[in-house]
């Protein structure tokens, strides 16, 4: 996930010009991500069998560890196929892969969300999950402009983020296991580490990556929203 495997010719040392069109790519690839990911949940999630499979894995702790241990194993090959900078077309085979791979593992998750405003009078099924939406959309607009406004270099974070990956999966595999309830400082705390990863990945952009990796940059910028964005709701979905 925090990989430093860059080219020898940064954007850094890119021209103004080059450099400007890098960014420009890299977050049109991002926003198309976010839609092509709306949309492919919208499709799952009217489709029953899919609802059906979602409601199960919510009361299968080893069910969701298997789901889990496939979607790394997803996000590791989608992620060597987005690092090819000899084939662009298996750089978008990686972007592709990495959306379906959380579009699907999302389904649980915002099945209970649709639930739990279902129990609210007068509201609406999505609200919960609207309202996460439109936070992590702020935060992550905040945490850009604090990295392009300060330009400062955020890769002396990779070795925390990398350790506190660890630490969160190990505590997700045991509340699994042990059928232990993670609560809200859990999900406080990886709210953190998804802000973390979003300045670190950021900051690549903007100094380290090649200039001709703005689908892979935004693979690891749409992977940070994503994880974003799942505790944010959580924290939402804690308050009901």
């Amino acid at each position: 996930m925090y990989s430093q495997n860059y080219p020898v010719r940064s954007i850094a040392d890119a021209a103004p010009d080059t450099r400007a069109q890098f960014i420009r790519r890299t977050y049109a690839h991002l926003a198309g991500a976010i839609l092509a990911f709306i949309a492919l949940e919208s499709v799952l999630l009217s489709l029953q069998p899919v609802r059906d499979l979602g409601y199960k894995l919510l009361n299968s702790g080893a069910g969701w560890l298997l789901v889990l241990g496939g979607f790394m194993l997803i996000g590791w090959v989608a992620r060597s196929f987005a690092a090819n900078t000899a084939s662009k077309s298996a750089q978008y085979m990686g972007l592709g892969l990495y959306i379906v791979a959380e579009a699907i593992i999302f389904v649980p998750l915002l099945l209970l969300a649709q639930w739990k405003a279902g129990q609210m009078a007068g509201t609406d099924q999505n609200a919960l999950i609207a309202q996460a939406g439109i936070v992590t959309l702020l935060l992550v607009a905040g945490l850009t402009a604090t990295v392009f406004i300060t330009r400062k270099d955020f890769s002396f974070m990779r070795s925390m983020l990398m350790v506190g990956s660890f630490v969160a999966l190990g505590l997700i595999v045991a509340g699994a296991f042990f059928g232990l309830n993670l609560g809200l400082w859990f999900s406080a705390g990886m709210v953190l580490l998804a802000a973390g990863a979003i300045l670190y990945t950021t900051s690549n952009i903007m100094l380290h990556y090649g200039e001709d990796q703005y689908v892979s940059a935004s693979l690891e910028l749409f992977a940070a929203v994503a994880l974003l964005f799942w505790y944010v709701l959580r924290i939402f979905m804690s308050r009901r």
